[in-house]
């Protein structure tokens, strides 16, 4: 019987950096995806800067960049004319190294990762179905469909559910997928202007009920229309084209459109899961998770989701954590993940709500507000960290502890540039790490030599301080970078007694 670490089901890409982080981390992993190869279609296509954060662990967050097309304003018409443009990079450059809205077809994106997984010697096994698993407490035995109709048992000592809404994972589970499904129907359309004064930005557009949003591909002419198909046509029994949805906001913005290269059209739903883990399988992404494509965040969320799980996984296979460090995925994502589908639930209601009154707050009301908040930095800043997913945190984590200046455990490592460079170089590094800003007590820095973690000093400057780091603190960094313990005195001790309590056990490299 073929054995393996992990077998992830699904080559989206939830699974592919899945597999991707737990190679990278001496886990054996196996992969499958009943499809024939990746997407041919561009489904999500916002990158936002957490993913990209992370995406640097293994040299890929600056690669993905330059391959896709970055969206440095976001702009909001009503009736043909522009009532407000939001820039990112003014003020999103003190946030992140990539103050921007990425976009990068999902099509383009898994070709991306496959081959990255290529390059380290794995295939992603295409036209193989997961057809049922027994967990057997100390391993799962899945039984696999090959290409040409046989079967074949695989042993792994932990599974994970990465095939979409309709995920196998999630109904051989008899998983509940709590939710509902939004009254409008949506259109989605890859097309050739003949036109495009866009300016490469992001822009949304209303007119009356209607509304759309257009995003660029980078490449002049090219970009993508989502918008809501009018309620005359949306009960039409024959398939819809683009010649049948609302083309009202398209011409306002001085478009017009050449060629239809795909389109489709979708209800949006939004479900949670009852639970991410069940015994020795887990269920990751869309499998997990759905909501509306508010803000982009579905693929970016099951990418955390991955990440999240990856080192957890390596940490208890490697012995060098008990297997209840699995629980914390348990306790971070779903609390995430339920906290989205509400946040972008209402943004999306109120975008596509009816009504004369609903339209005149959107056409009228909400411009002026927008453009008055986002002349207050604060706003602006906040706002970014919505979207961005930058200010994910997990202040209820098990594995969250201390505070330190402003910085908690569970919160993302502020982000400080300073001569040339950044406080993120030594993230790449996928292992717990120590950072002090300021000066290390000797007995810190011998407890990290000991103990064969890394310490980072950096010396103090006031940028640190006002990013919300204390000076001589000790930060306890996870391996996916985010902070297990903020401890303000920088005590070895304290330190000692997180991994102890928490029973890690992190070995040298």
């Amino acid at each position: 019987m073929p054995s393996t670490d992990v077998l992830v089901i699904g080559a989206g890409p939830t699974g592919l950096v899945l597999a991707l982080w737990l190679d990278a981390q001496g886990v054996a992993v196996r992969i499958v995806d009943k499809s024939k190869g990746p997407g041919e279609t561009s489904r999500a296509l916002a990158v936002h800067a957490r993913t990209l954060e992370l995406y640097r662990q293994l040299g890929l967050g600056d690669a993905v960049a330059q391959a896709g097309h970055r969206g440095a304003a976001f702009n909001m018409w009503v009736a043909g004319k522009r009532r407000a443009r939001i820039p990112f990079g003014s003020f999103g450059g003190a946030i992140t190294p990539y103050p921007f809205v990425l976009i990068y077809p999902q099509d383009h994106h898994e070709r991306f990762l496959v081959e990255r997984l290529a390059e380290r010697g794995i295939a992603v096994e295409r036209e193989t179905e997961l057809v049922g698993f027994e967990d057997r407490g100390t391993e799962v035995v899945a039984r696999l469909r090959r290409p040409g109709g046989g079967e074949e048992s695989c042993e792994a000592r932990f599974l994970a559910g990465c095939d979409g809404a309709r995920s196998t994972v999630r109904h051989l589970l008899g998983a509940s997928f709590e939710g509902g499904t939004y009254d409008q129907l949506f259109y989605v359309a890859d097309v050739d202007v003949a036109n495009d004064t866009l300016g490469g930005e992001i822009h949304i557009a209303f007119e009356g009920p209607e509304f759309v949003l257009i995003m660029p591909y980078g490449q002049p002419g090219k970009l993508r229309v989502v918008g809501t198909v009018r309620e005359a046509r949306a009960g039409a029994a024959e398939p819809l084209s683009f010649d049948d949805v609302e083309h009202r906001s398209i011409h306002a913005l001085g478009l017009e459109v050449e060629r239809v290269n795909w389109f489709s059209t979708y209800r949006v739903h939004h479900r949670v899961t009852e639970r991410f883990r069940h015994g020795n399988a887990f269920l990751l992404g869309d499998a997990a998770h759905v909501h509306s494509p508010a803000g982009g965040q579905g693929m970016n969320t099951g990418i955390g989701d991955a990440i999240n799980l990856a080192w957890k996984l390596a940490a208890v296979l490697k012995n060098e954590a008990e297997d209840s460090l699995l629980d914390s995925f348990e306790a971070e994502r779903p609390v995430f993940a339920r906290k989205l589908v509400e946040t972008t639930d209402r943004v999306f209601t109120f975008a596509t709500a009816r009504g004369s009154v609903a339209e005149f707050v959107r056409t009228h009301v909400a411009p002026g507000l927008a453009r008055f908040a986002w002349g207050l930095r604060p706003v602006r800043e906040a706002m970014f960290r919505l979207v961005s997913q930058t200010m994910l945190r997990y202040p209820e984590s098990p594995l969250s502890v201390g505070k330190a200046g402003k910085v908690s455990g569970g919160d993302r490592l502020p982000f400080v540039r300073f001569d040339g460079r950044d406080n993120y170089g030594p993230l790449s590094d996928i292992r717990w790490q120590v950072h002090v800003y300021g000066t290390a007590t000797r007995e810190l820095q011998q407890w990290c030599s000991r103990r064969g973690i890394p310490l980072h000093e950096f010396p103090w400057r006031e940028a640190f301080g006002e990013a919300g780091l204390a000076r001589d603190a000790a930060y306890l960094l996870r391996p996916d970078t985010y902070v297990g313990l903020a401890e303000p005195g920088g005590r070895a001790e304290a330190l000692e007694s997180y991994l102890a309590g928490h029973g890690l056990r992190p070995k040298r490299v």
